[in-house]
């Protein structure tokens, strides 16, 4: 009986991770294909179609857009998150419960409920279609998650050490970046890793914000409406191999926070 229990769990096991990974490993298996189509039979290794997109001015460009909005963006909502997560750890508010619970609100919606909200709202004031439109819109979906997490990890131990530091006489901006960011550097990072990975690979607020200048998954949605093409396949592999990094990134900062 234990032997059949210990197949089954395995069954389920392979089945489980060859359903969430089988799609990956087929995208990566089919951009090193060295014909023009992405079926079988499986023709390669080749770098062909990765040296295609590389070359290609628009792909390049959308990649480097995705990049400078992922990284500016985050940097904007673990900034934002930590100094609320600050604010309302430090400090008793009237309704605190009730402004948190707001702020991660945005984490409960629908990214086409915020992206339509936010296009109506820049019509309204005059703000164009660009990559700063669609970062505002990043920001608005990873500053609650920057704050849950910064939030979650601030503690009663570091409250008697910035008090330590007060009663030595640090001014409070000496307490809040000599003290506090450092001793909540972990959690700052883990948000930012994260945050950089849901807007490196967010879609639908960018194809709703941006006109021109377009990021690298509304560029691959671009292509995909005429048919498969193996450069997506390319494309494809090196948003998951990115998006992989970053997550071993978030990882690599939790671990650093358990103790030995």
């Amino acid at each position: 009986m234990r032997v059949l229990v210990r197949i089954a769990s395995w069954l389920y096991a392979l089945a489980v991770y060859g359903f969430i990974f089988l799609p990956v490993v087929v995208l990566v298996l089919f951009s090193l294909q060295a014909t023009s189509f992405p079926i079988p039979p499986f023709t390669g290794p080749s770098l062909r179609w990765y040296d295609a997109v590389l070359s290609d001015t628009r792909l390049t460009s959308a990649l480097v857009n995705s990049l400078l909005v992922a990284v500016l963006s985050s940097l904007a909502a673990v900034t934002l998150g930590f100094l609320s997560a600050w604010g309302f750890a430090r400090f008793t508010l009237p309704g605190s419960a009730l402004l948190r619970g707001l702020i991660t609100l945005p984490l409960t919606v629908s990214y086409l409920i915020i992206g339509m909200g936010l296009l109506v709202l820049f019509n309204w004031a005059g703000v164009p279609k660009s990559l700063l439109a669609a970062g505002i819109g990043h920001v608005v979906i990873n500053l609650p998650l920057c704050f849950a997490i910064i939030y979650s990890q601030m503690g009663d131990h570091q409250i008697n050490i910035e008090r330590a530091a007060r009663d030595l006489g640090a001014p409070e901006w000496k307490v809040l970046l000599l003290i506090t960011v450092p001793v909540m550097a972990p959690a700052i990072f883990a948000g930012f890793f994260l945050s950089m990975t849901f807007s490196w690979d967010e879609f639908v607020i960018s194809f709703l914000l941006t006109r021109f200048d377009t990021t690298l998954p509304v560029e691959i949605w671009n292509l995909l409406r005429s048919g498969l093409n193996p450069k997506t396949n390319a494309i494809g592999s090196l948003v998951f191999a990115v998006s992989i990094v970053l997550v071993v990134l978030f990882e690599l900062t939790l671990l650093r926070r358990k103790p030995a």
